[in-house]
């Protein structure tokens, strides 16, 4: 038996990885999806959400990717997810043709821009509007890959652009997009994603246990609140605590988490000492 069947589970309440299905819409994440959403409603162009290290960019991204993939009528998009920070301007530009679905059998620049503003002519014509999502955008750090994305966003017609970039990073995303002032100046909407608050935290850890398939309440309110303090209310982090206070428990075959078990597995994976 493993935790999950323990505690009443169908699936993990608090995997690391990204999972749709557990997007918990605090006020936080609302505004941001909110925001992000009306720039490619309204074909604004660009638009930028920086957050640290767990917070939920991903999240927000993955939320995103269901939603404008649920409506393949009317958007046509694609994801991007930046694994290295030593690409380059070409590489970029060729996978985004890619993405839009351009074959492209060239690695000459102009060529593949021009295969590009194709695609997007013709997307137009079946009234689609475009949107690339790029994850972990704080990877692009030169300046020819700015200058590159500002070519694409200078490709308009009297109802906005023709093609919108959304951009999930670190905060050093800014400080890059600054290479290139003009881009820079190009942001039709930045979103800072913060910490979640003690009320959002609580509410995020009772809505996986509930996905997850269980009604009861498993943690005191004592032990969420340690929770939220020591995790600053980052869901990377709240979820590493409560998958390591459930192993615990199960493995003390505890039906209850207490704040006992939250300090000791804290201090046993090195979050306090």
């Amino acid at each position: 038996m493993d935790y999950n069947s323990y505690f009443g589970f169908n699936i993990a309440p608090f995997a690391s990885s990204p999972d749709e299905r557990f997007y918990y819409n605090s006020p936080f994440h609302s505004k941001a999806l909110i925001k992000l959403l009306h720039v490619v409603e309204q074909r604004r162009g660009l638009a930028v959400l920086i957050g640290d290290i767990g917070t939920g960019k991903t999240m927000i991204s993955r939320k995103l990717l269901d939603y404008f993939s649920s409506q393949s009528d009317i958007f046509e998009v694609s994801l991007l997810v930046i694994i290295h920070s030593e690409i380059t301007a070409g590489w970029l530009l060729k996978r985004i043709a890619v993405q839009l679905g351009a074959k492209v059998e060239t690695d000459n620049k102009i060529d593949i821009i021009g295969y590009v503003y194709k695609q997007l002519s013709h997307l137009k014509e079946k009234k689609k509007r475009p949107v690339v999502m790029i994850d972990e955008a704080n990877m692009l750090r030169s300046k020819e890959i700015m200058e590159e994305l500002r070519g694409l966003l200078n490709i308009v017609d009297s109802d906005g652009h023709l093609i919108t970039f959304l951009l999930f990073g670190m905060p050093e995303t800014e400080e890059n997009l600054k290479l290139d002032p003009p881009l820079y100046e190009r942001i039709s909407v930045k979103v800072t994603l913060t910490p979640m608050d003690l009320e959002s935290t609580l509410g995020y850890i009772k809505h996986r246990i509930k996905i997850a398939g269980r009604e009861e309440s498993l943690f005191s309110e004592d032990a969420l609140k340690l929770i939220h303090q020591i995790s600053k209310g980052k869901p990377r982090l709240i979820n590493n605590i409560c998958d390591n206070a459930l192993l615990e428990a199960f493995i003390e075959k505890r039906k209850f988490i207490e704040v006992d078990i939250i300090k000791q597995i804290s201090q046993d994976i090195g979050i306090i000492s």
